[in-house]
């Protein structure tokens, strides 16, 4: 079906990674491209010089590491860490690469999320292709 997937990954127990990679598994091509991606949340600017570098510099180191860990579940999946706004830049990612595929483990919406949105909701109505929400 698909012949270039994005899966974005969060670290956390509320996000079914597992069930993202076995959907990319079910609905990849023969030879189709994974790409595993991390958005990491940025630090506001005027927080920033009060966080030790060191602690950035292992909180990446750390969140590589897992993001490689899980992309072993994916023959020949590359891997992408990066900061910002997640749903800006997973749909921005997603462009770049030329994906025809993002499949994205949503939350249990809660109350916040009817005045905040998702990054789920984010990247469906943003995404210029196919997005699967897995929940």
């Amino acid at each position: 079906m698909y012949k270039n997937i994005l899966i974005p990954v969060v670290f956390d127990d509320d996000h079914d990674t597992a069930a993202s990679i076995k959907a990319a598994q079910t609905m990849a091509d023969t030879g189709a491209a994974f790409t595993m991606m991390h958005v990491m949340d940025a630090i506001p600017y005027f927080a920033l010089y009060q966080v030790p570098s060191e602690f950035l510099e292992e909180a990446r180191a750390q969140s590589t590491a897992e993001l490689n860990r899980l992309a072993e579940a994916l023959p020949g999946a590359t891997t992408v860490l990066t900061s910002g706004h997640a749903g800006r830049q997973i749909v921005n990612q997603a462009s770049d690469l030329g994906c025809d595929c993002i499949i994205v483990a949503s939350h249990v919406p809660g109350l916040e999320d009817i005045f905040i949105g998702s990054t789920a909701d984010w990247v469906v109505r943003h995404a210029k292709c196919a997005v699967h929400v897995i929940r």
